[in-house]
């Protein structure tokens, strides 16, 4: 599952943003549903609804991937309420519809609606308006082709969405119970979008969905979707969200090594460097097979970086697995690690498991597997030092800009210039500080 464990916000902070005439939206979850965040205010704004607009109304678009998802959700919601008391909460997304699913209990929403509504969001909101409480009914959801995105103002880059859903069926994911089966976005629809993106002065697109290797139409795969973006006049950079190692395939990776506007970063989720853990996991995928599909990549584009997610802590992962995960982190050598400790989900084939591992050792592993992660990865950084890279201006803050290069290194820069946001400026690495790198505008 290339679904992520939860970032937060509206779409980056768990401040809610006055939208559309008193509606307020918090974002909790990967790419996708913030990508949904932006089309459920597009649509606000250009259909608003026909109530009035007499009290506030919350639009918390929840994840369930983990318990620290749902806490989340309910610490939002619970200080929603505080700063306005005569508000209305409106759960939407996929933790809505784990409990439509009884999955799970929210009793902090006055009004709940699942993932097929978040293209109805002017209804939803009428009728949170109107009075109505409860759990809206299911619904078929419409087609991906009718999702459409403008994008967060506020950001250099725009999410696009092209796929939904997941037919793979990890023992441990819920995704599949709460999006249903993959879908995906036609190739004109794709293309179509990303101008719009373009054209409104987005820089950089990230690609994104449930499980992007399930990208497919009739007439289209992965890298026919990278081609079609590549091809539109205006684009700066296109890159590639999580995406699962099935996907790496000669004529994906030879697409993106082709441009160099498509960005060699590689985020490829392993959750486990153990095959006895990627069994139970259903992956799908051995160790080896992962390491090919990473060397597929480095004899194309030497220059790659490469970036995972990890699960410590799944039932049955001893010492010696855990120990094959963190020399396998160490092999492969990524630039960029996000490490979860297993989060059982009723529902689910791991949450009956046996073998559990106790809170105490996740913790430990975790901590463990990050410590050694930054040191390695110190050591790769320091050898960027001396090197120019090529950096896509975000914000400016006090007297430096700050930005990312196309494989995804965080850096900090000077100038004597004034450098316009959005603009891609060469810089000369001096220095390394925690996990950035420092330099100088090299023009």
């Amino acid at each position: 599952m290339a679904c992520r464990a939860p970032s937060s916000g509206s779409p980056s902070s768990d401040t809610p943003s006055m939208k559309n005439r008193g509606v307020f939206f918090i974002t909790h979850g990967c790419r996708v549903n913030q990508y949904e965040s932006a089309m459920m205010d597009r649509l606000l704004a250009q259909h608003p609804p026909d109530t009035p607009a007499t009290t506030d109304i919350l639009i918390l678009n929840a994840c369930t991937v983990t318990s620290l998802a749902e806490r989340k959700a309910r610490q939002a919601a619970h200080r929603f309420r505080r700063e306005h008391p005569q508000g209305h909460v409106v759960l939407i997304g996929c933790l809505a519809d784990a409990v439509a699913s009884g999955l799970t209990r929210f009793d902090d929403a006055d009004l709940l609606a699942g993932n097929a509504w978040k293209t109805r969001i002017v209804e939803v909101v009428r009728a949170a308006r109107s009075g109505t409480r409860g759990l809206l009914p299911a619904i078929d959801p419409h087609p991906l082709d009718t999702e459409i995105s403008s994008g967060t103002p506020s950001r250099i880059r725009a999410y696009l969405k092209i796929q939904d859903g997941c037919s793979r069926g990890c023992t441990y994911c819920r995704p599949t119970q709460v999006r249903g089966y993959s879908r995906s976005k036609s190739i004109r629809a794709v293309v179509a979008e990303a101008t719009g993106l373009i054209r409104k002065g987005f820089p950089e697109i990230v690609l994104t969905g449930i499980d992007l290797a399930q990208y497919r139409t009739p007439d289209a795969t992965l890298s026919d979707a990278v081609r079609g973006i590549l091809a539109i006049e205006g684009l700066l950079r296109l890159r590639i969200a999580s995406i699962n190692p099935s996907a790496l395939n000669a004529s994906l990776i030879g697409t993106i090594a082709s441009d160099s506007r498509a960005c060699p970063h590689f985020h490829v989720p392993l959750q486990s460097g153990d095959n006895g853990v990627l069994r139970r996991m259903a992956r799908g995928y051995t160790v080896a097979t992962y390491v090919e599909a990473v060397r597929a990549v480095r004899a194309e584009i030497p220059h790659a970086t490469f970036g995972t997610d990890l699960i410590v802590g799944f039932p049955g992962e001893d010492e010696s697995a855990f120990e094959n995960t963190c020399q396998l982190v160490k092999d492969v050598g990524f630039d960029n690690l996000h490490v979860f400790r297993f989060s059982a989900r009723p529902g689910t084939a791991a949450a009956d498991f046996s073998c559990p591992v106790s809170e105490t050792v996740k913790r430990q592993r975790a901590d463990l597997l990050i410590h050694r992660f930054h040191d390695d990865r110190r050591a790769r950084l320091d050898n960027r030092i001396g090197s120019t890279h090529h950096v896509l201006v975000e914000e400016r803050r006090g007297g430096e800009w700050r930005g990312y290069t196309s494989d995804y290194l965080y850096v900090h820069f000077t100038s004597d210039q004034e450098i316009p946001v959005g603009s891609i400026r060469p810089v000369r690495i001096v220095s390394v500080v925690e996990d950035h790198l420092e330099g100088a505008i090299d023009e």
